[in-house]
């Protein structure tokens, strides 16, 4: 089926298929869990209870958003209105540490506001779009209308970011590859392109915060998925008066979840494999780099005897200006910094190129509103971590990238505006 014949499809159609693949989605949930463990070192518990959920959560939300109508206006002698129409063919490029969840993040609107979509599996994760491409067949999509793309993202994304026909473009992934995405929309037909680019995200604890939940959602947010999380809370920062107390709670927690390493398919299994060694051997060389420039050990700090598995790692008595401190590792790596005031910490928080997720803890409802208003960041949560819902939408500012998925924001990543004037006057006469 060619671009414009879909968009002419009934709204109600689309948002049939949407939900039956929802269906499809959920109830190969084990087959698709597995693969993902397979692929990409992800938990099969993880996969299937938080990941392919909140995918199937997204499919439904925008099934019931496949109307997109505009807006009706007002002008001096007549009347106009808005239309929101599709781009037409559009690409999506996504990453290996969630692939399921992100693909469908950009699948669900782009389908739902009628366009047609080619999407590139990551290379290091690929055969998940093998399973989704047959469950897209069974929901009964026409031909054409979603391609599923294996490659190298040197040949089949390029060559999408390249082509003269993709009229837009959405990337998660790296900041270098995201900067070349640009550049070649640039360079050729100027496609839309929307990008979402990693972060350094801090976590802050306020002296009035609950301890133990602030170490809870610490913990996790600095660990989770092995640390492969754009979002990760990698820099834990927590008031002076408090700073004591609760470094030796994150310590004692950690000790009571001590990770038990093996097969991520197998339900013992707490902390899977890194995605590769590359990866691997980039995150043991920031630890490294941590202790030489002066990081204290909190936890952690080392790799296996066999695997490539690496402990979960805490540096304190660490400085801003530390590379543990300033760049994405996309590993079990995070810091923990004393601070004195709010002006100091919302200061530290914002020093960094990155601008994806922070969060806040404290009981103080008029401190969390003044300092989630301060910090330069596309989505904050208070008094959690990486809270996902299909309704809001998820993306960053400054080098994280631009654009959103999820939420009703997302409808406008992939729809362009078109204003449509009547004029009721009778014609001047000269």
């Amino acid at each position: 089926m060619r671009s414009r014949e879909w968009r002419s499809f009934p709204p109600q159609l689309r948002a049939g298929l949407l939900s039956r693949l929802a269906d499809l989605i959920l109830r190969d949930a084990d087959d698709l869990a597995t693969i993902e463990a397979i692929d990409a070192g992800i938990l099969f518990r993880d996969s299937k209870t938080l990941h392919i959920p909140q995918a199937v959560e997204t499919l439904r939300f925008f099934a019931t958003l496949t109307d997109t109508a505009g807006r009706s206006l007002d002008i001096p002698g007549g009347f106009a209105y808005t239309r929101r129409e599709p781009f037409g063919v559009c690409a999506a490029i996504v990453a290996w540490n969630a692939p399921l969840m992100i693909t469908i993040w950009k699948l669900a609107p782009a389908i739902a506001t009628g366009n047609v979509l080619i999407i590139k599996t990551s290379e290091l994760a690929p055969l998940y779009g093998q399973k989704l491409a047959q469950l897209v067949l069974e929901a009964g999509f026409p031909p054409g209308v979603i391609a599923i793309l294996p490659g190298l993202g040197q040949v089949a994304g390029k060559a999408l970011a390249e082509h003269s026909l993709v009229r837009k473009i959405s990337f998660t992934g790296s900041r270098l590859t995201g900067r070349s995405i640009l550049k070649a929309a640039a360079a050729t037909n100027l496609k839309k392109v929307t990008l979402e680019l990693g972060g350094k995200s801090p976590s802050i604890v306020f002296d009035d915060a609950d301890i133990d939940n602030a170490v809870f959602w610490t913990e996790l947010g600095s660990t989770a998925n092995n640390g492969q999380v754009c979002a990760l809370g990698s820099r834990i920062y927590v008031q002076d008066s408090i700073y004591d107390g609760f470094v030796k709670a994150f310590q004692q927690r950690a000790a009571v979840t001590k990770p038990t390493y093996g097969d991520p398919l197998s339900s013992k299994t707490t902390k899977g494999p890194i995605i590769n060694r590359t990866q691997y051997e980039k995150i043991l060389h920031y630890i490294k780099k941590g202790k030489e420039e002066g990081g204290k050990l909190l936890l952690g700090g080392s790799a296996l005897d066999s695997g490539i598995f690496v402990e979960n790692t805490v540096f304190t008595d660490v400085t801003e200006d530390m590379t543990v401190v300033r760049e994405e590792i996309f590993g079990p790596v995070a810091t923990i910094t004393k601070f004195s005031s709010e002006d100091e910490v919302v200061s530290k928080a914002n020093a960094s190129e990155y601008g994806l997720n922070a969060a806040v803890f404290t009981k103080d409802i008029s401190r969390a509103r003044r300092v989630s208003d301060a910090l330069e960041v596309g989505t904050v949560t208070v008094n959690c971590w990486g809270i996902l819902n299909a309704n809001t939408p998820f993306g960053g500012v400054k080098q994280s990238g631009f654009g959103r998925d999820m939420g009703l924001e997302a409808l406008n990543e992939w729809t362009t505006v078109k204003t449509v004037k009547h004029l009721l006057l009778n014609p001047v006469k000269i």
